[in-house]
Formats: C-alpha cells, structure tokens, sequence
C-alpha cells in the first residue's frame, strides 16, 4: 500500500492533502479515503447499514464518499483502515459543520465501523484519532459522535478515551 505523509509532519515535504496517511497503527493502516478506495470501501459500508437496519442503493452510498473525496475541506473526510495484509477492516466518515455554541466548526463522525474480525484490536480508536486528526486539521474546535444507549461495548471505547458525554435527545425529520 502507498504510504503518504503522516498528518502533522511539517519538516516533512508537501504532498497531495488527498494522499495523507495516519501511518501505520497496530499494524494497521489509515488513511483518507481516495477513488481507488470505493470498491474496498462499499462491502464495509453496506455491513455498517446493514448493522443500522437500512439499506441503500451502491449508487447513493458511492454519491456519499465522492462527495467527501471531491471537496474534504467543506465537506469532510471518510478515513479507511488496513490490515497488515492490505484488507480493509474499518472506516469512519466525519462531516463539518458550524454551531455558534461551539464557536467554530465542529467535527459530526457520523459513521465508524469495524469488521467484526477485526474489533477490539484498536482499530476503532485508531479510526477515532485520524478523525480529531482532521479536525485539527480544518480548525474544528472539537470531535463528536452520537450511538446508542444499549451499545455498551462502543460506550466503553469512547469513555476509555476521555470523551464527555452530554444528554440531548436527538431528533430527525425526513425531507
């Protein structure tokens, strides 16, 4: 696999933002997700809609992480993991956005997903750090992320990191 610059490397030279890489942790590589990526990328997004109980069209899934890919300063950035062998085993997906009570842009991980082979080996967390990685590198002042309240085993990463959590209730209206 094509190693790019580790994030943050300043005496380092410039590459391609698109190419950036998170290096290589555990044994596992992230990086942001590039064209060549979607069709590794698309069998692990339908496993984490399948694990939400929806289900979406390749095409609208795709549409998705090409947007990302298009324009990951505006937009945001989907971050893919590696095995050591070049599989890919996870992914996170996290948008921008601005909120006055923030004082800034902030950071949405809407999506983070792991293979079940591969969970528990650090790969969520992993994922969780190249994320604060690129709100850093937009200027977010902060990461956040919803799950559900019976999903013990994602609550116990994410306050093994130091997390706050706070108690708002969310709410959805189809358009």
């Amino acid at each position: 696999m094509e190693r790019g610059l580790a994030v943050g490397d300043d005496a380092a030279p410039r590459a391609d933002p698109a190419r950036l890489s998170f290096g290589d942790t555990h044994g596992m590589q992230l990086r942001r997700v590039v064209a060549s990526d979607l069709d590794d990328l698309l069998p692990l997004v339908r496993e984490y809609c399948r694990f939400n109980g929806v289900d979406h069209s390749d095409e609208d899934l795709l549409a998705v992480s090409r947007a990302l890919i298009a324009d990951s300063g505006s937009e945001g950035v989907q971050i893919i993991a590696r095995d050591a062998h070049d599989r890919p085993i996870g992914f996170a997906t996290v948008v921008w956005t601005w909120a006055t009570w923030a004082g800034g842009r902030v950071g949405i991980m809407g999506d983070l997903f792991v293979a079940a082979p591969a969970r528990r080996a650090g790969c969520a967390r992993a994922l969780i750090a190249a994320c604060r990685d690129e709100c850093g590198r937009v200027g977010a002042r902060g990461l956040m992320w919803t799950t559900a309240k019976d999903n013990m085993a994602a609550r116990a990463l994410y306050e093994s990191l130091g997390t706050r959590t706070r108690e708002w209730v969310d709410y959805w209206l189809d358009t």
